[in-house]
């Protein structure tokens, strides 16, 4: 915790934003239409009005943000899509979705990369971090900041999981993502891709059995109304990014440019605190409604079970997951 405010008072000291920047005169009056694709009580949606106080605030108004959260722009790709060709200005987006345009994104959400949020901070906010970052430009889109959507754990409607064997047939609905999709084959499920709003009806329908997501899904989503029970693998950390389109980009003022980057990093850094402390509460919560919680399975089992993924993605990660490996020794 306390590397994390210090990694958000650093960003926000680091340009010198003060009383000045309101006053100033070279910013035009901009509207931003965020969009993400879950609901209010989600963290991307409190990351998002986090960054709207923000950037109102440091800009005296000349740059207002409206929010469009629950899918009401389109999923995720779509929203990426827009913004590459500027019909969407920015948006808070789950790192998988992000990868399906620049695959090195990936490297982030090998299975059991991460042995804690700190780690996986550690790297988002360095060099590896950084420089892939960057190099979304290379896709016409502009990363501004790693928000997270948190370690993901396993839910499904059928029976408690504790190890790989469990999962045997299970219908698992996993992001569109290969990364994804390999890994909870070699775990031995069914793994169907699906956009989150399809996978929701599918849920409620029964055409799959269970999903994976961080505490703060499953709990936002109610998804313990359909999925009787949850397994804490932690199995992937997933990065989300404050992300904008380069047309959008372009068209800003370097002050008003460094005004969304600073706000973006603050708005992540606090929606990371924000999950974090939620955690515990919202088990709580889930248990109370009657969700069967597993918090002893298998680690192990599960991480053998996945060797085949890095035998796969290795070699095409290599340059990247040396050096992520290398600070996390």
């Amino acid at each position: 915790m306390k590397n994390l405010m210090l990694f958000a008072a650093l960003t926000v000291s680091a340009v010198g934003l003060g009383a000045g920047t309101a006053q100033s005169s070279e910013i035009d009056p901009t509207t931003l239409r965020l969009a993400h694709v879950v609901n209010e009580q989600d963290g991307f949606h409190h990351a998002a009005m986090k960054f709207q106080d923000l950037v109102a605030e440091r800009s005296g108004g000349a740059i207002s943000v409206e929010i469009f959260p629950n899918a009401t722009l389109g999923d995720e790709r779509t929203l990426l899509e827009g913004m590459q060709i500027g019909t969407v200005d920015m948006g808070v987006i789950t790192n998988g979705p992000v990868s399906n345009f620049l695959e090195d994104m990936a490297v982030f959400e090998l299975p059991f990369l991460f042995p804690s949020r700190e780690a996986a901070y550690a790297v988002l906010d360095g060099a590896v971090g950084q420089e892939l970052l960057d190099r979304l430009s290379e896709v016409n889109l502009k990363g501004l900041a790693y928000a997270e959507r948190g370690f993901r754990n396993l839910t499904n409607s059928q029976r408690p999981i504790h190890n790989p064997g469990d999962l045997d047939g299970l219908r698992i609905r996993v992001m569109e993502n290969p990364v994804y999709i390999d890994t909870f084959r070699a775990l031995g499920a069914d793994a169907i891709p699906m956009a989150w709003t399809e996978a929701l009806t599918a849920m409620q329908q029964g055409t799959i059995d269970g999903q994976e997501n961080p505490v703060n899904v499953v709990h936002a989503f109610k998804l313990d109304e359909t999925q009787t029970h949850m397994t804490m693998t932690r199995h992937t950390y997933a990065p989300a990014l404050f992300v904008m389109g380069l047309p959008v980009w372009a068209g800003l003022s370097e002050e008003a440019r460094e005004i969304v980057v600073e706000s973006a990093r603050e708005a992540a850094a606090y929606e990371r605190q924000l999950n974090a402390e939620m955690e515990d509460q919202q088990l709580a919560d889930l248990r109370a409604r009657g969700m069967e919680i597993v918090a002893d399975a298998d680690l192990a089992a599960f991480s053998a079970a996945v060797a085949p993924v890095y035998e796969t993605y290795g070699e095409r990660f290599g340059p990247y997951l040396e050096r992520i490996r290398a600070e996390l020794d």
